[in-house]
């Protein structure tokens, strides 16, 4: 700076150039931000990509390993009767569950990146264990066909999420507004028994966690932009419970109106 001012003090003097040097100068300095300004925004837009990235491979390993667990219990008396024919170990499995949940949300700053992420696989393998009553109350062709519907819906909206300009902050509000309702509606349609309601219920749900997916896709996608490459790994296994939550009840919703009981 100081230099900028001595030379153009030097042109100053001689009546000639100033004003031609301090147009140029600003012009040129404006073009020297211009391209810092992009280069910054590239690199920005190519660490977000790469955090998004680990989200998804992260959730995809989670889905897969809940639907191998599912599956091989499934598959075996003696793991259905251990599950199914203790009415205490459903409700130990579903505090496991929402403790597991709550630890990696609520405990994700003084975790490490592996621990994190462990955990986020274990209760990916709990939670196979508690949906492996689907593959005996549905068959697996419409599982199978519902997998499918709940992928392309989940990746559409999932983009949506990522490349629109529109904020969904006050979506994403009433959306979880809406799933509190749900969870009371669900609770009270236990006792109620109401096959109507619970239709109403499935339908609620599916709408609610389109627009969940949409939402917390966005979220994520800030959340990288504001953290640093030592936080990556954190953000990306905390993104991919979220997906990964979205997508499991994307599916089971999808699937009380898609699917057909093997009853």
């Amino acid at each position: 700076m100081n230099d900028y001012n001595s030379y153009d003090k030097g042109y100053g003097q001689q009546g000639y150039g100033q004003q031609g040097y301090g147009y140029g100068q600003p012009q040129y300095g404006y073009q020297q931000q211009s391209a810092a300004q992009v280069q910054n925004e590239h690199a920005l837009a190519s660490y977000v990509a790469t955090v998004m990235q680990k989200v998804y491979v992260k959730m995809g390993l989670g889905l897969l390993l809940t639907a191998i667990v599912a599956f091989v219990v499934a598959g075996s008396p003696t793991m259905l009767n251990l599950l199914y024919g203790n009415s205490w170990m459903i409700w130990v499995l579903c505090i496991a569950e929402l403790a597991m949940v709550w630890g990696i949300s609520g405990a994700i700053d003084k975790l490490s990146s592996t621990t994190a992420t462990a955990l986020f696989y274990a209760y990916a393998a709990v939670n196979g264990l508690t949906l492996s009553v689907i593959f005996l109350a549905y068959t697996m062709e419409s599982v199978a066909s519902t997998f499918f519907v709940t992928a392309a819906t989940f990746g559409a909206m999932s983009a949506y999420g990522y490349f629109t300009k529109a904020d969904l902050s006050k979506i994403g509000s009433i959306l979880f507004m809406a799933l509190i309702g749900l969870i009371i509606a669900s609770i009270v349609n236990i006792f109620l028994g109401s096959s109507t309601l619970q239709w109403i219920i499935s339908i609620a749900g599916v709408a609610i966690f389109v627009g969940l997916t949409a939402w917390d896709t966005q979220k994520i996608k800030a959340m990288a932009e504001m953290t640093d490459v030592s936080q990556a790994g954190k953000v990306s296994t905390l993104g991919a419970l979220s997906l990964y939550l979205d997508f499991i009840n994307l599916f089971i919703y999808l699937l009380r109106i898609l699917g057909n009981s093997r009853n």
